[in-house]
C-alpha cells in the first residue's frame, strides 16, 4: 500500500491438512523447477522479501537478467501492508504451532534414492488384442503369467498380443479404445529378488548375466557354482548366496557399486516414476490380489465374456523361496528394499 489509511487487516484460520497439501505442492514444484535448471546448467537467483528494499539486490537482479541500465533508488512509498508478527494474523495460532511442529523441515527421515531415472519403458507395455486391457510390466514380475491371461480375455494366444509400441502407436491405441485401462503388478520384494537371482544370477543358460554373475562371484564373493547346475549346490548352499545376493542388492540400490542397477531388481518405486514420464497406470495390483482384482477389471472395461482363468506362478529353478526364508532373508530384503517396503505396505512375505 502507499497510505495508512487504505490499511486493511484480518485473521486466518490455519488448516493443517490445507497447509500440507499446499507445501507438499509447493515443494514438488521447486524440485521440478531445479532439476531443470541442474539439466540447462543454470543456476537461479534467489530474492527474500526483504531483499525487494535493496537497490543493490534489485540491480544485481537486472543485471543476472542482462538488463544493463540500473535503478538509483526505489518506490520508498510502497509499504508493507501488515507488518506484524504471524501470531496477530492468524486465528488459532496455537493449533499452527503444534500442527508446524510436526514438520520435519530439515528433511532428516528422508531416505535418499540414489537409482538411475528410468524412462516409461513403451516398447515394454503389451495390450489385450482387442479389448482395451494394456499392461505396464514391472520386470521381474508375474509377467508370462499375465500375458497368457490377457490373450484368455479376448479368446487368443499370447503370441497375438500387441507389443513394442512407440509413443505414436500408444496414442493411437488409446483413442480407438475408449474406456481403456492400463494396469501394473508388484511382486514382493523378497520374491522378486529371488526370481532375478535365480533367472539371471545363478542360470548359466537363456536369460543369463553371465558376464555380471562372474562380477557377482569375485568381486562379491557369492557362493555361486562355477556352472550350474551343479550337484555340489544345495539348498544350504542357495540360501547362503541368496542372502548374499541381498547385501550385494542394499548397496546396489544405493549406488554404492560399479554394476549397473538392472530393470529387473530396480525398486518398485522408480519403475512407477518412469512411466509416470509418459502416463501412471490406471490400476497398481499387488501380485497376492490378481485373483480379486483381475476380474474387477474386466468389469471396469464392461467385459461380457465370463470369468478370465488366471494360471499358476511358474516356480523358480532350482530352489523356491519358501524352502530357504528366514526371518534374516525378510530383514536384509527390508534393508535393501525399504523405499518400496514403506510406499506400497509390503508385509513380510512369509
Amino acid at each position: 500500500m502507499t497510505d495508512a489509511k487504505s490499511r486493511k487487516d484480518g485473521q486466518a484460520t490455519f488448516d493443517e491438512e490445507e497447509f500440507s497439501t499446499h507445501l507438499e505442492a509447493l515443494q514438488s514444484f521447486q524440485v521440478t523447477l531445479l532439476n531443470a535448471l541442474q539439466i540447462s546448467g543454470q543456476t537461479a537467483f534467489y530474492v527474500s522479501y526483504e531483499d525487494l528494499q535493496s537497490v543493490d539486490v534489485m540491480n544485481g537482479l537486472a543485471r543476472y537478467l542482462g538488463v544493463q541500465s540500473e535503478l538509483e533508488g526505489l518506490d520508498k512509498s510502497l509499504k508493507k501492508q501488515n507488518p506484524s508478527p504471524i501470531s496477530e494474523k492468524v486465528r488459532n495460532f496455537g493449533e499452527m504451532e503444534v500442527a508446524l511442529s510436526g514438520l520435519d523441515r530439515f528433511n532428516l527421515n528422508r531416505t535418499p534414492n540414489f537409482e538411475p531415472r528410468r524412462g516409461p519403458s513403451i516398447p515394454t507395455y503389451v495390450a489385450a488384442p482387442d479389448s482395451g486391457l494394456i499392461y505396464l510390466p514391472m520386470r521381474g514380475g508375474p509377467e508370462v503369467q499375465i500375458f497368457d491371461w490377457l490373450a484368455r480375455v479376448d479368446g487368443r494366444k499370447r503370441s497375438d498380443l500387441l507389443k513394442k509400441f512407440s509413443q505414436k502407436d500408444l496414442r493411437q491405441w488409446k483413442r480407438k479404445h475408449t474406456g481403456h485401462r492400463s494396469f501394473t503388478v508388484l511382486r514382493h520384494p523378497v520374491a522378486r529378488a529371488h526370481y532375478a537371482f535365480c533367472q539371471h544370477i545363478l542360470n548359466t543358460g537363456q536369460g543369463g548375466y553371465a558376464g555380471l554373475r562372474q562380477t557377482l562371484r569375485r568381486r562379491y564373493a557369492l557362493s555361486i557354482p562355477e556352472n550350474m547346475p551343479d550337484e555340489s549346490y544345495d539348498l544350504g548352499a542357495h540360501r547362503t548366496a541368496f542372502l548374499s545376493f541381498l547385501g550385494f542388492l542394499k548397496g546396489n540400490l544405493s549406488g554404492q557399486t560399479a554394476i549397473r542397477i538392472d530393470a529387473t531388481w530396480c525398486t518398485h518405486a522408480q519403475s512407477l516414476q518412469g512411466f509416470g514420464e509418459f502416463s501412471f497406470p490406471d490400476r497398481v495390483i499387488h501380485e497376492v490380489d490378481l485373483e480379486t482384482e483381475l476380474p474387477q477389471l474386466l468389469d471396469s472395461i464392461g467385459h461380457t465374456g465370463g470369468p478370465v482363468e488366471l494360471a499358476g506362478v511358474q516356480t523358480d529353478i532350482p530352489f523356491e523361496l519358501a524352502n530357504i526364508y528366514d526371518s534374516e532373508i525378510e530383514s536384509t530384503a527390508q534393508a535393501a528394499y525399504q523405499r518400496d517396503y514403506m510406499m506400497f505396505g509390503f508385509k513380510s512375505w512369509g
